[in-house]
């Protein structure tokens, strides 16, 4: 035995340890048996397919450097073992498939091709790899040859899968987009992955997240340039990042709200303890910092991955992919409705979205019906793809697209994002290296991938008084034809902005309400021409208990001589000349007629004949359109004289009838 170990020591090029701690005695032993085993089935698996000594040597040494993640090295002697014999199946197995999770897919298929001309059986055991490998290479035809070059057992689901890849490849080549993607380039992308593009919804952050030494995952953001491009990325730091894992953030339309993934999370409740969960922050203003990121709780967040958060235009919804119970087999895409001040329940997106495989990385479009996605279940280029849906409605999708080459391509391309104008596409893919080192590309978006165009209203609400502003007012987009509410918004809580996108070429009515303020309705129209125009739209509302300053104004006074009760035409242009400019607003103002005589006389007659001096203007007044309704016409006898009556002079001055106007200030 002792003998034994010290061989398999030698060849794997190990020290043997010939005394150890009493504690260490049984991991030795356990130890020992397992190279034994190994020795064993190494030995039984050469002696089987008749593997000369020197190729199983360099086949063991092959395996334990890719143990230890030296694949070069690994690949380098796996490809001796096969030198040494032609026919060595497993060595043809590994190392093709090494070759392929390194994207070397023509490397991997030279290796397949050997095999199945070189061992036994090969043509139908090395059929599928061999075709697979073909087929991420490109070369479809060669692909479709070795797959029908044998007859697959009924139910053979790869088979059918790569059958099926192979045409579709032939179909989007055939229809290719014109536009070519471009890698980012050192200011986003570095020699680590970068994953989760996000462009804020007025343009000004570009965010996405870096794994770092291969290991840790954080959140990073550029600044435009002054060229349309970017400037360097710079870690975002605290209270965002953390020691734990943090990937996935995506920011809400008004820029308050961040949502991320935070993975290895460790606390004493069941629903996050480990795994990934989704957490929330929020930021008062544009400038402000960020709060402390906050888990959703166990609405949203159960002991499964919850993660790849988006949220709708108007904050309502929630969309994140899952592996709970319920779903159609892998990761699917979930979404939970803001209803009531709560998270409800999630539902899933149903089976016309989540397939058996993973739907990932979902980004909704600001125009809230238009959905990309990552996927490996649905028929693609390969690995995972990007698809593209529409809403129809709160349920129903259509179904999903694949978005074509060159945006999809045989490689992963994992997650997605579109810019606010519908023009620009960012999305993460590992085409240029190692399976899941992503970089960052951009590309033109084809107008037939591209969302529904939008135009942006963004304001404030604030008391039209003391100009202070009002947070959690309620803002309700309606259609301005037939009535429907189609969004609902919220004055953020802390500066009281608000932001709405909403399609263009249509007429829409805002009703905004709030607790202590008498409602408000507007009404916007947002023409062809206006898309991608922002429109500065300020809401003010008035105090509920607020009443409307009166002013009375003194319009003209008509005199009359010693006992007289009629007018003259003088009298009547002027009362003419003097309500003209006032008919246009007359559904505002009252109109008082106040008839008053001197003292001469006896207070019964005097009042009489108040009245109806009053009563002949008014009656002028009506001629000229106004409604009696909006008239007080009366006589106030002798009472409130202009000026004592000591004299027929000042006795005159009060003979008088006074129009006086009421209206608001």
């Amino acid at each position: 035995m002792k003998n034994l170990i010290h061989k398999i020591a030698r060849d794997m090029n190990q020290p043997v340890v010939e005394q150890l701690p009493i504690f260490m005695y049984f991991s030795v032993m356990r130890l020992r048996l397992i190279l034994i085993t190994c020795c064993l089935c190494s030995f039984l698996n050469a002696f089987c397919q008749g593997v000369p000594k020197k190729a199983q040597k360099y086949y063991d040494k092959a395996m334990y450097y890719k143990s230890k993640k030296q694949i070069d090295r690994a690949c380098a002697t796996m490809q001796k073992a096969i030198d040494e014999d032609h026919s060595f199946t497993d060595a043809y197995s590994a190392l093709g498939q090494w070759l392929f999770e390194m994207h070397k897919y023509k490397a991997s298929s030279l290796i397949f091709k050997q095999a199945s001309e070189g061992c036994h059986n090969g043509k139908t055991d090395f059929a599928k790899p061999l075709a697979r490998s073909l087929i991420y290479s490109g070369n479809t035809t060669e692909g479709l040859a070795a797959l029908t070059s044998y007859s697959p057992s009924p139910g053979d689901k790869e088979w059918r899968r790569l059958h099926d890849q192979a045409f579709f490849i032939v179909q989007a080549m055939n229809r290719q987009w014109r536009d070519t993607a471009f890698n980012m380039g050192w200011r986003i992308n570095s020699k680590n992955a970068e994953l989760f593009p996000f462009v804020s919804a007025d343009t000004t952050r570009f965010y996405f997240t870096r794994r770092m030494n291969s290991v840790d995952l954080d959140f990073y953001f550029a600044l435009p340039d002054s060229c349309g491009g970017w400037l360097t990325a710079h870690n975002m730091g605290k209270p965002l990042n953390s020691p734990q894992q943090e990937l996935a953030q995506t920011m809400s339309a008004d820029g308050h709200y961040m949502f991320l993934t935070r993975c290895d999370n460790r606390s004493e409740d069941g629903w996050d303890q480990g795994g990934c969960d989704l957490f929330m922050s929020y930021r008062v203003s544009p400038d402000s910092p960020w709060t402390i990121p906050e888990s959703f709780g166990p609405t949203i967040n159960t002991s499964d991955y919850e993660g790849m958060a988006c949220l709708s235009p108007d904050n309502r919804e929630l969309y994140f992919v899952s592996d709970r119970p319920g779903g159609y087999g892998g990761k699917d895409i979930w979404v939970s409705s803001f209803e009531e001040g709560l998270w409800m329940a999630p539902r899933n997106l149903g089976p016309g979205i989540n397939t058996a495989g993973d739907e990932m990385a979902p980004f909704l479009s600001i125009d809230g019906k238009t959905l990309y996605f990552s996927s490996n279940g649905l028929p693609g280029m390969g690995g995972s793809d990007l698809f593209m849906c529409r809403k129809k409605s709160d349920s129903i999708w259509t179904r999903p697209e694949n978005m074509g080459y060159p945006i999809n391509t045989p490689f992963d391309e994992m997650s997605v994002c579109v810019t606010t104008d519908g023009q620009k596409i960012y999305f993460a893919s590992d085409r240029d290296s190692l399976a899941g080192n992503y970089d960052v590309y951009q590309m033109h978006l084809p107008e037939k991938l591209q969302p529904i165009h939008v135009s942006y209203i963004k304001g404030y609400v604030y008391d039209s008084l003391n100009r202070n502003r009002l947070n959690y007012a309620g803002i309700y987009v309606k259609d301005a034809i037939n009535g429907d509410t189609l969004y609902h918004f919220q004055s953020n809580r802390g500066d009281a902005s608000f932001m709405i996108t909403l399609p263009v070429d249509k007429k829409y009515a805002l009703h905004t309400d709030r607790i202590g303020y008498t409602e408000k309705d507007d009404t916007v129209f947002f023409p062809k021409d206006s898309l991608q125009n922002v429109f500065v739209h300020n809401v003010c509302m008035l105090p509920a208990d607020y009443q409307r300053p009166i002013k009375d104004t003194l319009l003209f006074v008509i005199h009359f001589p010693l006992n007289s009760a009629s007018i003259t035409d003088t009298d009547k242009i002027l009362i003419q000349q003097a309500l003209k400019p006032w008919l246009a607003k007359m559904n505002e103002i009252t109109v008082y007629v106040n008839g008053y005589t001197d003292n001469s006389g006896t207070p019964m007659i005097n009042e009489s004949l108040s009245y109806k001096r009053a009563g002949l203007v008014a009656e002028e007044i009506k001629l000229l359109g106004v409604s009696e309704a909006s008239m007080h016409s009366q006589g106030w006898g002798e009472a409130n004289p202009v000026v004592p009556n000591d004299n027929e002079i000042d006795m005159s001055s009060n003979r008088r009838v006074e129009v006086v106007l009421r209206y608001p200030e």
